[in-house]
């Protein structure tokens, strides 16, 4: 079965962001946030059921999504992705945390 994967790719003309761009990938399990490196990557992921709330902050051209979770670890935070982007990002965790609730919901 294929996994349903989004991949939202940050800007190359945004701070850090120039060799390897940054990529929050969403699936209906988990949101991640991968940092590329010249070897390897960094990854932080968060399940959709921990996620707590999710902050969007716009500017002149670039926006800033924070992904906060419920189980106190830090923040989920990327910067340089187009303000459609973020707000696709924030409907797609909403949507799938939906999903997930109407699923447990069946079970009972």
């Amino acid at each position: 079965m294929s996994e349903e994967k989004y991949v939202f790719k940050a800007s190359h003309w945004t701070a850090g962001n120039l060799w390897f761009p940054l990529r929050i990938e969403v699936t209906p399990q988990r949101v991640s946030r991968i940092k590329p490196r010249l070897i390897g990557s960094n990854e932080e992921s968060i399940s959709i059921s921990q996620v707590a709330s999710v902050s969007i902050r716009t500017g002149l051209i670039w926006s800033t999504i924070q992904i906060d979770s419920t189980g106190g670890t830090d923040p989920i935070v990327s910067r340089g992705h187009s303000k459609r982007d973020a707000i696709k990002i924030r409907d797609l965790i909403e949507r799938f945390q939906q999903s997930q609730i109407n699923r447990e919901g069946k079970r009972t």
